[in-house]
């Protein structure tokens, strides 16, 4: 295939575009900056080029455009920063397939399993409503823009992803100094749920909504089995051989980085029910096992 990727070069995108050279797939990568192709599979472009143009040459368009959500302090402007890249991102590239001679056959559009707000202990499967904090009302904002698509014979995926553990970023890599350092611990009062998922299931349920025609509108992109915060980083002790006792209280947090705090103690059980009924296979049931292949390697 060739693939249309926005965010290509961030986190999850630069792994994602490994996953697809692997499997023989060319990939055209959206860039803000003009990159020099280097003949590996890669074709970097510009937003300012024509993408109508571009896309129509692709079958298959990802996109996790945005900037990032926690390295910095959510300010007014830093809020309108992280609303208005996912928004103006998205209604490039919707308006470009819109426009596009040919169309591909598949839109798969990011989102976060924030859209449900702080829940508690409740199931969230892609069924539930949307929250109403900050990061929810961004996730709606995000999903709506995607959902202007509306063009016969492109499916439209929403790719709701929870939080992605891998070490060399994302929430884990921030978690294992304090834990290396002998003063790690649960985040908040521990026991909101953490919709974790191991960046190679990420990947997978990824690839498997490329490929898998049934899979239409939302999906939720975390583990089968979520855990609460005091699980999570018992069981991060347990794997890097140190205690789990320094509990980080939500009024520190607070401090440490402002508003954000509320996205990080937020509480979703989030559950991947589509991507399980699609018949998705995951490599990573369970939080020890996904932690240890990550950190033993």
């Amino acid at each position: 295939m060739k693939v249309l990727l926005t965010g290509g070069t961030g986190f999850i995108g630069s792994y994602l575009t490994q996953a697809l050279l692997k499997r023989g797939d060319e990939i055209v990568i959206v860039s803000r900056r003009r990159r020099l192709d280097d003949g590996n599979g890669i074709t970097h472009v510009v937003w300012d080029d024509n993408l109508a143009e571009i896309i129509s040459t692709c079958d298959a368009v990802i996109n996790l455009a945005g900037s990032n959500l926690f390295d910095q302090r959510w300010t007014e402007s830093v809020r309108k920063t992280i609303l208005k890249s996912r928004i103006d991102a998205t209604s490039t590239i919707v308006k470009a397939i819109q426009s596009a001679s040919k169309k591909p056959k598949v839109l798969i559009s990011g989102s976060a399993t924030g859209y449900y707000g702080t829940r508690g202990s409740d199931i969230l499967t892609e069924e539930q409503p949307s929250g109403q904090d900050f990061l929810a009302k961004v996730c709606v904002a995000w999903e709506t823009e995607a959902k202007k698509l509306n063009v016969a014979g492109v499916r439209l995926v929403i790719a709701r992803i929870g939080i992605v553990q891998q070490k060399d970023d994302g929430a884990l890599q921030k978690m294992l100094l304090p834990f290396k350092l002998y003063g790690g611990g649960p985040l908040g009062n521990g026991s909101q749920y953490y919709p974790w998922i191991h960046m190679d299931d990420l990947i997978g349920g990824l690839l498997f909504a490329i490929d898998t025609p049934s899979i239409e509108g939302p999906i939720n992109l975390s583990a089968p089995n979520p855990v609460t915060m005091d699980e999570f980083a018992k069981t991060l002790g347990e794997v890097m051989k140190r205690p789990s006792w320094f509990r980080v209280p939500s009024f520190a947090l607070k401090i440490a980085v402002g508003d954000a705090s509320e996205a990080i103690t937020a509480s979703m059980r989030a559950m991947p029910d589509k991507l399980i009924k699609a018949g998705y296979k995951f490599r990573y049931t369970d939080v020890k096992p996904a932690l240890k292949s990550i950190l033993d390697h």
